[in-house]
């Protein structure tokens, strides 16, 4: 992990990656507690904070939502579909944007390491009651 190695990082990795979509802190406590580990909160924002320093994990803050979502940093860059009123996470599986990332680092000579692409909307079900 490139951190001390400690129990509780091992179970917030282990929960972190398990996970499909990016979670928040406090999502990822009522799993832990779920799990019935004794990690409080506090310990849980410590280790984030931590392990986002270290790259190991990355922090994503959506469009109107004030929480920071964690999930673990991998090479793969991933793509979303983001509903805005009840967060739900549609991953978009074909990437629209390596053509064009080719043709900007031909045009700019830019060392583009990485993308994201977030899309926002309402999902069907958010839809019918928007």
């Amino acid at each position: 992990m490139g951190i001390k190695n400690t129990k509780q990082r091992e179970i917030i990795f282990d929960v972190l990656s398990k996970s499909d979509v990016p979670i928040t802190a406090d999502e990822l406590f009522i799993k832990l507690k779920d799990m019935d580990t004794s990690i409080n909160l506090s310990t849980i924002y410590r280790n984030l904070d931590m392990m986002c320093d270290k790259g190991i994990i990355t922090k994503t803050i959506f469009m109107n939502d004030d929480k920071a979502r964690f999930e673990i940093k991998n090479t793969q860059h991933k793509h979303r579909l983001i509903c805005i009123k009840c967060k739900r996470m549609v991953p978009i599986d074909d990437c629209p944007i390596e053509e064009f990332e080719k043709m900007l680092c031909k045009k700019t000579s830019f060392d583009i390491t990485g993308h994201k692409l977030e899309i926002y909307g309402y999902c069907p079900k958010c839809k019918k009651t928007k």
